[in-house]
């Protein structure tokens, strides 16, 4: 067996160890925000007086954990939650994966009812959008972490949208379960070729670098402008769907940079097949490795779906219940398997193309994606449990509308930038 043999096998097995029954499925959300000045718009700062690091400081009295990077608080924990920092001081609540989304909506308002509070004394926001609506890119530094300084150093010669992409946006990922390797082929092309229909059903970025985008999913495009090595559809860069397809992605895509006991190392453009021992790693240091790749969707221990835009609440927890009725129901994926069996790699970057310009007209597997979501909306509901299919109906209202959340603040739009975006900041959250 050679090397590469080895380092695939290596991969293989880390898939195959974290398949999991369907009693045991569960759901896992990231939700990022923006926090801004509640009158201008512009971002807040990590650095100084009212910055992010001053909030999260604030929060320590409230049960969360800090963690640290030298002297610098860059984020929190608790037994149910982790807030990290993005590259802009963009702010993620991830949750623990849950079986019920009554769960992750109780997380998410637990967070919410905490920090917006300490926002309001600053006349600060938490603003759930895609794409920063007034501060430009160059006027936003980066937070002290040095994964971002090695990152941004290196994905600057890669993409013109490279800093656009880790400074300015915010969006919600999904993380699902598979039970072998045939149900995880299924449910990443399937998730896959829906990249682009979801880019416009959750596109909600209206701006891009202080003026009014034209066109949709100004997120597709900055992901087009990054790095074409490692972000896309997976399988163009491994030729297939499967464990050891995606493996090879992985081993052929450079990190940029590893952990390797306890120490952060500059990699540069070296692939991950040149510095990973098969025999001689930590499941955290491979995991690292599966972090540093960012293609639509992605797998780790789960598969992991990334093209939604922020949204605001209740938007963001419909997104989680659409996923887990299409992708938790064996009838579902199986039908959708056979919808885009024919669909090529090539196909998905066209529709994506397609997604930018003509929205919700845009074509995917010979349909519209307007009739596409209104099918995918029918079925996600008949995939849940009675009980949940009434966190589907703000997404549904939209669909039917053919509107996207971009759309509904563009229409406010006469009664200025504050007040169009206005729905789209997080308040307190009124608990049952």
């Amino acid at each position: 067996m050679t090397r590469e043999d080895q380092q695939i096998a290596e991969l293989v097995k880390y898939f195959k160890g974290n398949e999991k029954t369907t009693k045991e499925y569960k759901l896992g959300v990231e939700f990022e925000h923006l926090i801004v000045e509640q009158d201008s718009l512009n971002t807040v700062s990590y650095y100084g007086l009212h910055g992010v690091e001053e909030t999260l400081k604030e929060m320590l009295s409230q049960g969360w954990h800090g963690d640290y990077e030298e002297n610098s608080l860059i984020g929190l924990h608790n037994e149910g939650a982790t807030i990290t920092l993005e590259p802009g001081s963009q702010l993620e609540l991830s949750t623990i994966p849950r079986s019920n989304i009554k769960d992750i909506e109780q997380a998410y308002i637990h967070f919410v009812n905490q920090i917006t509070p300490l926002l309001k004394k600053k006349n600060q926001m938490l603003l759930a959008i895609g794409y920063q609506p007034q501060t430009k890119i160059s006027d936003i530094r980066f937070i002290p972490k040095q994964r971002y300084v090695f990152m941004s150093d290196y994905l600057k010669t890669r993409g013109k949208y490279a800093h656009n992409m880790m400074k300015g946006t915010a969006s919600m990922q999904y993380s699902l379960d598979f039970s072998n390797e045939a149900d995880f082929i299924k449910k990443f092309k399937v998730s896959s070729s829906l990249a682009p229909v979801m880019a416009v059903v959750f596109d909600n970025s209206p701006f891009f670098e202080g003026e009014v985008w034209q066109d949709h999913a100004v997120r597709t495009v900055l992901w087009q402008n990054c790095d074409d090595a490692r972000c896309g559809v997976a399988a163009k860069h491994s030729g297939g769907w499967g464990y050891g397809k995606y493996a090879k992605f992985v081993l052929e895509t450079p990190p940029i940079f590893i952990k390797k006991r306890d120490s952060t190392l500059y990699t540069g453009d070296k692939q991950y097949k040149k510095i990973f021992d098969p025999g001689d790693y930590t499941v955290s240091e491979l995991e690292h490795a599966m972090t540093m790749v960012f293609p639509d969707v992605r797998a780790k221990s789960f598969i992991e779906i990334r093209m939604a835009d922020a949204c605001p609440y209740p938007l963001n927890i419909a997104g989680a219940a659409f996923w887990k009725g299409l992708l938790y129901s064996e009838e579902n994926v199986n039908n959708l398997s056979e919808i885009f069996r024919h669909v090529t790699v090539q196909d998905i970057e066209n529709a994506k193309k397609e997604a930018v310009k003509k929205g919700y007209e845009a074509e995917i597997s010979g349909m519209t994606f307007a009739e596409l979501a209104l099918s995918l909306l029918r079925w996600a509901k008949n995939g849940l449990p009675a009980e949940e299919r009434r966190y589907l109906d703000p997404l549904e209202s939209l669909i039917e509308q053919r509107k996207t959340p971009a759309a509904l603040t563009k229409e406010r739009l006469p009664l200025g930038k504050r007040q169009a975006v206005q729905w789209c900041f997080i308040n307190p959250i009124e608990v049952d």
